[in-house]
C-alpha cells in the first residue's frame, strides 16, 4: 500500500464518525493495537524532544525500506504515533521524506488537538523524517563509493 493510499484509508475511516469523542476514542484504539516497543528502545536517545509526553521512537532500516517502533505514556499521543506508523512504516526514506502527511488536516486532527499535542504531533513528523533523512544519506553515500 503506498503512502497515499494509507493516508485515504485513514481519511476514510474517519469521516464515517462526526463526534470527536468518538474519533478520540478511534485514536486511542489505535494506540492500543501498536505492537509494543522493545524496552531496550525507551531510553533517553529515543525520547522525542518537543513533546509533553513521553514518547519513544525507534527506526530500522530493513532492505532499504524504514520500519518504526513507537511507544508513549500518553493514551492519545500512542494513538497518534500509531497513525503515523501506520502511514510511513514500510516505506523508503525518500518516499517519508518526499510525502505530504495531509491526512493530519483532512480528519481534522490539527485543530482538535491542544496547542502542546499540536507541538507533540510536529515533533513526531519532524524525528520520523529526521530517521529517513539519516538513512537517505547514508544510502545516498553507499551508492558514490560503489
Amino acid at each position: 500500500m503506498t503512502i497515499n493510499e494509507a493516508q485515504q484509508e485513514i481519511t476514510d475511516e474517519f469521516s464515517e464518525v462526526d463526534d470527536w469523542m468518538d474519533r478520540y476514542a478511534m485514536i486511542i484504539d489505535l494506540g492500543n493495537a501498536l505492537p509494543p516497543i522493545d524496552e531496550k528502545y525507551k531510553t533517553p536517545e529515543h525520547l522525542i524532544e518537543g513533546c509533553q509526553s513521553r514518547v519513544w521512537l525507534n527506526a530500522e532500516d530493513r532492505d532499504g525500506k524504514v520500519y518504526f517502533t513507537a511507544d508513549s505514556d500518553a493514551i492519545i499521543v500512542k494513538g497518534i504515533i500509531a497513525m503515523l506508523i501506520r502511514v510511513l512504516n514500510g516505506h523508503t526514506p525518500r518516499e517519508i521524506l518526499d510525502t505530504d502527511l495531509h491526512f493530519i488536516n483532512d480528519i481534522g486532527l490539527a485543530e482538535n488537538l491542544s496547542p502542546t499535542r499540536s507541538n507533540g504531533l510536529l515533533a513526531m513528523v519532524k524525528q520520523m523524517r529526521l530517521y529517513a533523512m539519516a538513512m537517505d544519506m547514508r544510502d545516498n553515500k553507499m551508492k558514490s563509493n560503489q
